[in-house]
């Protein structure tokens, strides 16, 4: 008996199933979908994916995803110039603005230092860093708010040492006890942070 094949169909599911987080179920689902979504709905989810990938690029002063040559924040008169928070990731920089306590500049490294995974300084946004902190520049102190990781601490300490010598403060992202958190239940790492990272109330 021959197995049933609808080719369209499995080569959208594929597609879907390559996107991180997306197992085959949720593929399945939203394969589905898609195909019983009206025409104009599917056609503007396709526009949506082509316009982003051709309009959104780095920017060129601090590598976050913008869609002009440089980011709002970059371009902003409020933001505090003699700070850059440096992160791994865009996300990031989306958590810290959801917050609204931060009133810096920052920078996108796009990864963290991993031998392992075949990721050295070289991959990473590193030397464009170097250059905005160089010469004349306003900046006197670099937030180092990689994640809490193996690869993170080692990122944090690799740009640390490069920027030590150019006489400008590093400082590193308190991790602690998150709110509602039961200390019994709290790993060593976690603790030691929480108490590196106290402050006088």
């Amino acid at each position: 008996m021959a197995a049933y094949h609808v080719v369209p169909l499995e080569v959208l599911l594929e597609q879907f199933e390559k996107l991180p987080g997306i197992g085959y179920k949720t593929a399945q689902r939203l394969a589905y979908y898609m195909l019983r979504a009206p025409k104009e709905e599917a056609e503007a989810f396709c526009k949506a994916i082509l316009e982003a990938r051709e309009k959104v690029h780095y920017c060129k002063i601090c590598c976050n995803l913008t869609d002009q040559e440089i980011c709002p924040v970059c371009q902003s008169d409020s933001r505090d110039k003699s700070v850059i928070c440096v992160v791994e990731d865009p996300r990031d920089v989306f958590s810290f603005e959801r917050i609204n306590e931060y009133n810096g500049l920052y920078h996108v490294l796009h990864g963290a230092i991993s031998p392992m995974g075949g990721v050295g300084p070289e991959q990473l946004r590193i030397k464009e860093l170097l250059a905005r902190v160089g010469g004349d520049s306003p900046v006197k102190e670099v937030i180092m708010a990689t994640n809490s990781t193996v690869e993170g601490e080692a990122t944090a300490m690799y740009i640390s040492r490069l920027l030590k010598p150019l006489g400008i403060k590093v400082t590193r992202l308190a991790y602690g006890i998150p709110v509602g958190g039961e200390l019994e239940y709290t790993d060593e790492v976690t603790l030691t942070r929480a108490m590196e990272g106290r402050r006088e109330l």
